[in-house]
């Protein structure tokens, strides 16, 4: 019994490192929904994002120098000190990002990947594990097939050069260049420095992710759909190069990364949960009527319909627009006839009352 519970103490012991490295790696991160008539627009300017509190920012102070050898305990902004924001909007599946970044030494005059950069990888759905062919659990595996059939297929790697001078904004890292460019990408920048000098550097972009994305084009993809209160896997590492024009030379002054595990570059199981979040009060009406319909059985011409108000309701009014009304706040409703129908809902509550009405969206026949 007594070695029973030494043991069980030497293996407390062993383990606990590990269950705290994962402790730490239990944080959360929010995307700001930005509401529909103010949706950012791609120009390298920060004014569109004057909305989005500090809540939202994701500085150095969250980041980890994980080079295997000389890396930096603490950061220091009078090197390089960096922030990130991240939003969406609701019924598109597009992330914007504002990145902001202030460096002592900006590096980016050679055509090759010494550049300094911004790595980012998402991974739409959480299905998590490998994406990078190296990372294969099949090591037999031709290279190349893995490349193709594999290599950021369901999550996905871009390498954003800071900033792109003679060459594209990204480089992904996969055979599925395509979802860097229009319409499943878009990126402006804003700075005043050359190659050797200090200065700020902003960059603001979005992205598509995807659930699948291959070589073979667009044609086969599944993008990433995003909803309110989804949770997506995201993490970025800052690579800061400080030897300009030094060709060959792929030493950097810091690889820091968002999570603790430098292999998120390859691996979707270290990337951190993002929460996609609902619009916040502020940019919302007080009592706003809005509803969906879905044609549940088009024979029996039988059409269900969902309140999608926002507000304190407490009444509701459906007109189906065929004589039939009702009180019901998801009502189903079968229609006799075949057409095409004017479709009200009244919605009411403390803070007063709205209509939505849609004209000839519901039609069956």
């Amino acid at each position: 019994m007594i070695f029973f519970h030494r043991s069980l103490y030497l293996l407390i012991l062993v383990c606990l490192p590990v269950i705290m490295s994962f402790a730490q790696e239990s944080r959360a991160f929010k995307v700001f929904q930005f509401p529909p008539d103010r949706i950012p627009s791609i120009d390298g300017k920060t004014n569109d994002w004057d909305l989005v509190g500090e809540a939202y920012s994701v500085g150095m102070n969250q980041l980890t120098d994980t080079r295997e050898s000389g890396a930096h305990k603490v950061h220091n902004p009078k090197d390089l000190d960096v922030k990130v924001k991240v939003g969406w909007v609701k019924g598109m599946n597009r992330l914007y990002f504002l990145y902001e970044a202030y460096d002592n030494y900006w590096d980016f005059s050679l055509p090759d990947l010494h550049n300094d950069i911004f790595e980012l990888v998402v991974d739409g759905d959480r299905s998590g594990g490998p994406f990078i062919s190296p990372f294969h659990v099949f090591k037999d595996l031709d290279p190349m097939d893995a490349y193709f059939s594999f290599q950021g297929a369901h999550a996905q790697n871009y390498h954003i050069y800071t900033p792109a001078v003679g060459k594209e904004w990204a480089f992904v890292w996969g055979s599925q260049s395509w979802i860097k460019n229009l319409p499943y990408a878009n990126a402006a920048s804003d700075y005043k420095f050359t190659p050797g000098d200090s200065g700020k550097f902003t960059l603001e972009f979005w992205i598509t992710p995807f659930d699948y994305a291959g070589h073979e084009g667009p044609s086969r993809a599944i993008e990433s759909v995003l909803t309110e209160n989804k949770t997506i896997g995201i993490s970025w590492a800052i690579i800061d190069y400080d030897d300009v024009n030094t060709k060959g030379n792929h030493n950097n002054n810091g690889f820091w990364t968002l999570g603790k595990e430098r292999k998120m570059y390859g691996d979707a199981s270290f990337l951190l949960p993002f929460r996609l979040m609902p619009l916040e009060s502020k940019f919302l009406k007080p009592i706003d009527a809005q509803w969906s319909f879905s044609v549940i059985d088009m024979n029996r011409r039988l059409v269900a319909f969902k309140d999608e108000s926002i507000g304190q309701i407490t009444s509701w009014k459906w007109d189906f627009g065929d004589g039939k009304t009702s009180g019901e706040q998801h009502p189903i409703h079968a229609y006799e006839k075949q057409g095409m129908y004017v479709v009200v809902l009244w919605v009411e509550g403390p803070s007063g009352k709205s209509r939505m009405a849609k004209v000839w969206d519901v039609a069956v026949k």
